[in-house]
């Protein structure tokens, strides 16, 4: 086995482990939902006024806030990790296969038997069409931030970590609109190119292109600075997805507290999806001879999701009252313990992984 190089200014960039609120970050939901929920009840016209603060459909309130979210988690990603996915093609093949050809399209297929068939007659009819295309935004968006999480938690290649963020953010920029407008239309759910294009500007091409100028200049100034920078970063990203909750579950209360279910029934396709594609991913990479620590960081990349993105997205072509927007929000509040048991789950099957490696 190749010797693994010396640690890199990239490879410190990652975070040694899960913070408080990334842990708990499914209780900090469930609290944004019940803080959400009071206050549209409490204040409704609050939550209205909010709701009109628009230019070009684009909710300015919203708007500051998800770059505050997605900016710094952008800062950690760094393109010049591209030319390490020469080390590990294998690997790298299979993450982009699972990311983008099995994953939006599986969901696609989950939220059609789903959502418009088996729990159709409990979900909202008027909202059925909007449940889907938030399914189709979550899965359609792989994981940036947090896969460097799960990834030190199961001892992944650092460094093809970093590579396969890199590529995947890369290739987000050009292929999310088509992706989720090809499977939006064959859902027969009709968006707004402009609003889609808009979405893709506003939350991908400019994040990425403010992160990476803050990056460079973070850098200039050492390693730890850099570091010292990340940290003091990451309680932003987290405070401003719980802001956004509050200000969504606002306008859902009503929507929630007349159907609870719908919570429980769109967790259900997000659910069989992650350990789908974990699965898919994890086998794939066992098969083509590649190491565990690169399997792991592969598997859960294409498990997680880039819900910042999507929840963003959902309300920019959706609205902050639509069943899209409500969907993604499922994906956050069952993100952190779903994919925590993934990672034990590739931790837990090490040996057997290995074993079929010799064989």
């Amino acid at each position: 086995m190749t010797p693994r190089p010396p640690a890199t200014t990239t490879e410190r960039a990652a975070p040694a482990a899960m913070s408080l609120f990334e842990r708990w970050l499914s209780l900090w939901v469930g609290l944004c939902i019940v803080a959400g929920v009071a206050l549209g009840q409490a204040w409704p016209a609050l939550a209205q006024t909010v709701g009109r603060m628009e230019v070009a459909r684009v909710n300015l309130p919203v708007g500051v806030l998800i770059w505050v979210m997605i900016i710094p988690m952008l800062v950690k990603v760094d393109f010049g990790a591209l030319h390490q996915v020469r080390r590990h093609w294998r690997g790298i093949g299979i993450t982009l296969f699972v990311n983008w050809a099995v994953k939006p399209f599986s969901m696609a297929l989950l939220a059609w038997v789903f959502v418009r068939h088996l729990f159709a007659p409990w979900l909202p009819a008027e909202q059925i069409d909007s449940y889907v295309a938030g399914l189709i935004l979550l899965a359609a968006a792989p994981c940036t931030a947090m896969v460097f999480v799960w990834s030190r938690l199961t001892h992944g290649d650092p460094l093809f970590t970093l590579s396969q963020v890199a590529l995947n953010d890369s290739i987000m920029v050009f292929a999310f609109a088509p992706i989720v407008a090809l499977l939006l239309g064959l859902s027969s759910i009709v968006v707004p190119w402009d609003t889609l294009l808009t979405s893709v500007v506003l939350y991908i091409v400019i994040p990425v292109a403010i992160a990476q100028l803050w990056r460079r200049a973070l850098l200039r100034r050492g390693n730890d600075a850099f570091d010292a920078a990340l940290a003091r970063m990451s309680p932003w990203s987290i405070g401003a997805l719980l802001a956004t909750l509050v200000l969504l579950f606002a306008f859902q209360g009503a929507a929630i507290l007349a159907q609870p279910l719908v919570i429980a029934l769109l967790a259900v396709p997000i659910l069989i999806q992650v350990f789908l594609n974990a699965g898919l991913a994890y086998g794939l990479n066992r098969r083509a001879g590649e190491s565990h620590d690169v399997a792991c960081p592969s598997a859960l990349i294409g498990a997680s999701n880039f819900f910042e993105l999507a929840v963003a997205a959902a309300i920019s072509l959706f609205g902050f009252e639509s069943g899209a927007a409500l969907a993604t929000v499922v994906g956050v509040l069952i993100e952190v313990p779903v994919m925590l048991l993934v990672v034990r789950l590739v931790n837990r099957s090490r040996g057997w992984y290995e074993a079929g490696l010799r064989a």
